[in-house]
């Protein structure tokens, strides 16, 4: 366990024990095999009491341990994972939104372009220039 011993001002000379915060445990896939076979091996009695007492665990972590085997969670590495299945990629669709994003891009420059113009003919009306005529693309 990780103390620190600490001195103040107002303590002259007391020592005061500061516990550091503790940590949670995380168990490896493999530590958690190892133990469910230990456990599968006790046939005496308080055989597993003595397991779980040297290896500072609960019973409750080894029922959970035991569900997530029986659903293959601790099968290894090609093992299930958590969570919503992956949903294979569609190159069409991959391609689909890249046209997409590629025409919001080139509508808003062409927003932004006709923007433009028309500031560009204003200005040419306040300053009394002519302009050139257009051919009909406006």
């Amino acid at each position: 366990m990780n103390t620190m011993m600490e001195v103040s001002p107002s303590n002259k000379g007391l020592e005061v024990e500061v516990l550091a915060k503790a940590k949670r445990r995380r168990f490896t896939l493999e530590y958690k095999r190892r133990i469910l076979q230990e456990a599968d091996r006790c046939r005496g009695r308080g055989e597993l009491g003595a397991l779980l007492r040297r290896e500072g665990l609960y019973s409750s972590s080894l029922s959970m341990w035991r569900a997530a085997r029986e659903r293959g969670e601790l099968g290894g590495p090609g093992s299930r994972r958590r969570g919503p299945r992956a949903k294979p990629a569609d190159s069409g669709a991959k391609r689909i939104a890249e046209l997409e994003q590629e025409n919001r891009r080139l509508q808003k420059r062409a927003e932004r372009a006709e923007a433009f113009v028309e500031v560009q003919k204003k200005l040419s009306e306040v300053l009394g220039l002519d302009l050139p005529e257009s051919d009909g693309r406006s």
